[in-house]
């Protein structure tokens, strides 16, 4: 379902606190793998670079559940979900400090610049990463998407006490290597998150306190990106480029393909060609129509150019990924 959010302050908020943050935190050492699996997206600038990527903007779970301070903030564009199984966990969030408890879980935009700053001993949870592809593409979640795009941390109105093995056991499927497990829990959460925006929830930051009070509310209005990533997400199936993204907004190519790159860590033919991929690997694994066709059906505009995306994404041809999946569901 089409993107169709208003946002206020989506990515200039996100760009605007993340240069901030890039120049009150001073040069430190090459920055490689962080604890949870983060690849940074500029290593070369160290550690004082807070944009990561977990699993190539893929649906994944964080590496580790022991819960660990970080150094300083990062953002990712995914949307992430962290379930605490023991103990508690304290973000510094949007200028304030948030507890998330025992048994409850909270999902928010990677791109707010986040840090853990404080948690109990031996604190675990399970962390999930959305891409931001398979967010958008949620029907029925309007309200939910654009509150957490403005910014927000949400927790729901209720614990439930099968949570804790749900998440567990979607972090298994997520790590497994096993491609049909893997689907099998991007539709659970894709429920879970549906279910999340018809049930009752709150968001995290209305009873935190704010450490530097009137700051977040000083961020002008920026709407250009918000309006290229609703362009990819409805256009991305059909043959469109840069040019056309751009021209969608009124900007050069060239400045769109910058402003975008730095809001969300991919550039805009990475996020449509992500977009394609992500439709070509749901047909394979739940259609018989042939790898050519598929090719096609995901915007692809040539077999040869979908083999080389699929197999640089995915590690594995597409027929042999088809393959791999009919054979899992055999045995």
């Amino acid at each position: 379902m089409p993107l169709t959010l208003g946002w206020d302050c989506v990515v200039f908020y996100a760009v605007f606190r993340f240069n901030f943050l890039f120049s009150k935190i001073m040069p430190a050492e090459r920055r490689e793998i962080d604890w949870l699996g983060g690849v940074p997206v500029r290593p070369e600038l160290g550690a004082a670079y807070p944009l990561v990527v977990y699993g190539g903007h893929r649906l994944c779970a964080g590496s580790l559940t022991r819960v660990k301070c970080m150094q300083t903030p990062h953002m990712h564009s995914q949307v992430e979900i962290n379930f605490v199984l023991k103990g508690s966990m304290t973000y510094s969030f949007d200028q304030r400090r948030i507890t998330v408890d025992e048994n409850r879980f909270c999902l928010f935009w990677g791109m707010i610049p986040h840090q853990v700053v404080d948690c109990e001993v031996e604190t675990e949870f399970v962390c999930l990463y959305l891409p931001l592809s398979m967010f958008l593409d949620l029907p029925n979640i309007n309200r939910l998407r654009e509150t957490v795009f403005r910014g927000s941390m949400i927790e729901p109105g209720e614990a439930d006490e099968g949570e804790r093995r749900q998440f567990l056991r979607w972090r298994a499927d997520l790590v497994s290597g096993d491609d049909e497990a893997a689907d099998i829990a991007r539709q659970e959460i894709s429920a879970r998150v549906r279910r999340l925006a018809r049930d009752d929830w709150r968001d995290l930051r209305d009873s935190a306190s704010l450490e530097m009070p009137g700051f977040s509310d000083t961020v002008a209005r920026m709407e250009h990106v918000e309006r290229m990533l609703r362009f990819i997400g409805e256009h991305a199936l059909e043959e469109i480029g840069v040019p056309d993204v751009a021209a969608h907004v009124g900007l050069h190519p060239n400045y769109a393909t910058s402003l975008y790159r730095r809001a969300l860590g991919m550039t805009i033919n990475q996020s449509i060609i992500q977009h394609r991929l992500d439709t070509a690997q749901s047909l394979l694994a739940c259609s018989d129509i042939a790898v050519t066709a598929v090719a096609f059906e995901a915007g692809f505009g040539s077999v040869s150019r979908f083999y080389q995306a699929f197999h640089r994404r995915f590690g594995i041809r597409p027929g042999a990924y088809r393959e791999r999946i009919r054979n899992s569901r055999m045995s």
